[in-house]
């Protein structure tokens, strides 16, 4: 969709829970040596200053990550979380200042090894451009291009492991079936892969649709967790965020379910966290 800009919603609480669940998946992937494949279907920008007009206009940071920093010191004894949160300290040009936030291609690229990979697709001209002027490793191809259809037509891969992150804006209600036949499509051809899948939790409920597709679609593991603000119907606009992990590393639950206990209570009173397995076999 090219009317998207994500630099209005950088750093809410969506981003809180999605990166934060990226960052363990990675960690968790990191401990083999064999190389990955990682692919960003809709990477934006890469990078936030939160001092952007288009981030000011709707601070929405100030309810999702800014609490969160507000607190690191007191978090310092979750592991995961002091770590996501160490990484975050790491890229801010004044110590103590949160002043830049991160998007997906950063966490991506931040830990690639030598020998591994990374594809970002951004298909709106203007974020393209600003992905293109962030200093990224040498093993990072920016690719101006629908990232679905990319992903779709780079597998399979030389590397023996892949992980995808699926991360639309679903401003237009097609892209959840969309979404829905890019994840099947990849893991066809690439049975092994780790695959994350964000979507937005609105009171027309829309990712049903997407969830159904994939429960229905075949695959064998898919590990789901939500973070919502409210209940639905309270309010309009976006309630929650929902993560799906495909094929999850052995622990991620029990690790990510520990990090969120500690970040919940730091987003309100009516927050809530839950995950459950979508699909076991």
């Amino acid at each position: 969709m090219l009317s998207y800009q994500h630099a209005y919603h950088a750093g809410n609480f969506a981003d809180v829970h999605k990166h934060l669940t990226l960052y363990a998946v990675i960690d968790h992937l990191l401990r083999k040596s064999s190389p990955i494949t990682f692919f960003d279907t809709h990477a934006g920008r890469g990078l936030y200053p939160l001092e952007a007009s288009e981030t000011q206009r709707l601070g929405e940071y100030r309810h999702g990550m800014l609490p969160l920093w507000q607190a690191r010191e007191a978090l310092s004894d979750e592991p995961l979380l002091a770590s996501w949160l160490e990484a975050i300290a790491g890229l801010q040009p004044n110590p103590g200042r949160l002043e830049r936030y991160p998007g997906s291609p950063w966490w991506l690229s931040q830990r690639l090894r030598r020998d591994d990979r990374l594809q970002l697709f951004e298909l709106h001209p203007g974020e393209h451009e600003h992905l293109a002027q962030q200093a990224l490793p040498t093993n990072v191809r920016r690719i101006h291009a629908d990232g679905l259809a990319g992903l779709s037509a780079a597998l399979p891969v030389a590397t023996p492991r892949v992980c995808a992150l699926l991360d639309p804006s679903y401003e237009l209600k097609a892209e959840y079936a969309e979404v829905a036949v890019s994840v099947l499509g990849a893991m066809r051809k690439a049975r092994h892969a780790v695959v994350l899948v964000w979507y937005p939790l609105l009171p027309a409920a829309r990712h049903l649709e997407l969830l159904e597709r994939l429960r229905d679609g075949g695959l064998r593991k898919i590990w789901r967790s939500e973070l919502t603000l409210r209940e639905p119907g309270e309010e309009r606009g976006m309630y929650g965020s929902g993560m799906l992990v495909v094929n999850p590393p052995w622990g991620l639950d029990e690790r990510l379910a520990a990090a969120m206990a500690r970040v919940t209570p730091l987003l309100g009173d009516t927050s809530r966290y839950r995950a459950d397995w979508w699909v076991e076999e």
